[in-house]
């Protein structure tokens, strides 16, 4: 698989340039490629939530934390700079099998840093009962692309205050808070988070690619689609 790669100039993006950068890949790119990349304080919710029902817009414009929508489905996620952001791009529209290859992919990885994890029919990565990976999925012709967050670390008082999961979805899942359902995987090994994004990528890539200036910008006019009023909502 493909690593896509940035200039390093090009490594403080907003959220809506890597969702383009997905997009991107699926249209123009041959072959199965992924890509890990970091965002300020962000939510994300996904594409039939809503922003009103599972965010704390006050708290998120107070504390300059952007809200973005996703065109895959699944939950909604608080991201910032200490934890990572995976995006797998492969052939194929089965969203199931598409599901199933990246959670056994950070499935291998972690177990690579010595960690004990499983997957769930949901397609959350656990340690020890606690959510550590998160997933969301979506198609465009001929192509899959996954996403997820993965918690290494993350500013909690964000993530508890952000995000405002019902009473009701909480007690469906067994759980009295977003706390109590997390876990931090810096709490579960030795490795800097730039030993973790290492490892991942000697892991899960053969290759790599250095984005062009021309496909850059061909993935900033993608990237305007996100920053409609139906996808974006900044202070």
């Amino acid at each position: 698989m493909m690593y896509l790669d940035l200039p390093t100039t090009d490594s403080a993006r907003r959220l809506s340039f890597y969702l383009a950068m997905e997009e991107y890949a699926a249209r123009h790119i041959e072959g199965d490629s992924f890509f890990m990349w970091q965002v300020g304080p962000t939510v994300i919710f996904g594409r039939n939530q809503s922003l009103e029902q599972e965010v704390d817009v006050d708290y998120c414009r107070r504390h300059h934390i952007q809200m973005y929508r996703r065109k895959s489905g699944g939950g909604c996620v608080y991201a910032d700079c200490d934890n990572l952001m995976l995006s797998m791009i492969t052939a194929g529209e089965h969203v199931g099998l598409a599901f199933n290859r990246f959670v056994n992919m950070v499935l291998l990885v972690l177990r690579k840093m010595g960690v004990e994890a499983v997957g769930t029919a949901h397609n959350d990565v656990l340690i020890g009962g606690r959510k550590v990976c998160g997933t969301a999925c979506y198609h465009l012709p001929g192509k899959s692309i996954v996403h997820s967050t993965l918690l290494y670390d993350t500013n909690m008082e964000h993530m508890l205050h952000a995000i405002t999961p019902s009473a009701e979805k909480l007690h469906a899942k067994g759980i009295q808070s977003v706390h109590q359902r997390i876990t931090l995987l810096k709490d579960h090994v030795t490795l800097s988070l730039d030993d973790v994004k290492s490892l991942i990528r000697q892991t899960l890539c053969d290759g790599e690619r250095l984005l062009t200036p021309a496909e850059i910008a061909d993935i900033e006019q993608i990237e305007q689609n996100y920053l409609r009023d139906d996808f974006i909502h900044l202070m």
